[in-house]
């Protein structure tokens, strides 16, 4: 089958298109290498994808003419891009441009193709708002721009299924890490603090915070199952992560094992919008999907450590 994958460069995306070339699908990636971080990280996640044949456009979801610049032929459509994160320097028209404007024109795109491809957004558990531990029916309550854009997003892909315009699902992300994370998220900064003596900026609570830290291979397993079950995933929004919570304080204490040394810490104010606690309940993902993540935060950690170790060390 033919994929695209948007976002392909980024973190949880690039992992994605691996997996489905891997799996004998003909994957394109599509990324607009935003400087929201440092656009070499993405880089070094392109040249994987290229190395594994794995073509890698660059475009921007947002203004580009997508009829132009993307093949008409597609049998799926796999959404990462997005605007990530909770982030003081960031715009709501950041958050806006690219959660919800670049989804629509996405889906407009799709929806006009002769053959319609199936459409797997790719969500959060933000969109739960400041506690994610609820199942798929629980009204949400973003409490971010990011959250509530997201949500937007989601919506927007949930109305062109309610409308019959395309076939489309939702998966909501819990807490993804390991190799590739990005340098603003909690475990590849956390290592490279401790392997460069940094000191590592703790917001004031967020140790005691709980999170379903999910290791990226688990989450892509769940991603690509849709696979072969599109009827049943039609119309439906699935939460996909691990049911294991763990404190941030683990997290950190899980790093400093590993790479036996210890961290410093600089306490920071609390973060808005930042959630309390997240644990993934997929009862709907393990009934309809078999999902069952199984990577222990300890087997994740060391591989993840062993990436930064390999590519920045």
């Amino acid at each position: 089958m033919k994929i695209l994958i948007t976002g392909a460069a980024g973190f949880i995306g690039s992992h994605t298109a691996e997996r489905l070339q891997k799996m004998g699908h003909h994957v394109i990636g599509v990324d607009n290498f935003s400087p929201y971080y440092d656009p070499q990280l993405k880089a070094l996640n392109a040249r994987s994808l290229n190395e594994n044949s794995i073509e890698i456009i660059t475009l921007d979801l947002r203004v580009d003419d997508l009829v132009a610049a993307l093949p008409l032929d597609l049998d799926f459509i796999f959404h990462f891009a997005a605007h990530p994160g909770i982030s003081n320097t960031s715009s709501f028209q950041d958050y806006y441009t690219n959660n919800i404007l670049a989804t629509h024109r996405l889906l407009e795109f799709a929806e006009n193709l002769p053959e319609k491809p199936f459409f797997v957004n790719i969500a959060t558990s933000s969109i739960y708002g400041l506690e994610a531990t609820f199942s798929e029916t629980v009204p949400p309550k973003p409490a971010s721009w990011y959250g509530v854009t997201k949500l937007a997003a989601e919506q927007l892909v949930m109305a062109k299924t309610r409308a019959e315009k395309l076939r489309a699902t939702s998966f909501r992300l819990f807490s993804v890490y390991g190799p590739r994370e990005r340098p603003d998220k909690l475990y590849t900064r956390l290592i490279d603090c401790g392997l460069n003596a940094k000191k590592f900026p703790l917001f004031e609570g967020s140790e005691k915070h709980l999170r379903s830290f999910t290791y990226v291979q688990d989450i892509v397993d769940g991603i690509v199952s849709v696979i072969g079950k599109e009827e049943i995933c039609n119309g439906e929004i699935f939460n996909l992560g691990t049911e294991t919570e763990n404190t941030t304080a683990a997290g950190i204490a899980a790093v400093e094992e590993i790479l036996n040394r210890k961290i410093a810490l600089e306490k920071k104010p609390p973060r808005a919008g930042d959630q309390s606690r997240t644990k993934a309940n997929i009862d709907k993902a393990r009934k309809l999907l078999v999902y069952n993540p199984q990577t222990s935060l300890r087997d994740g950690l060391e591989a993840q450590a062993e990436w930064f170790k390999k590519n920045f060390v």
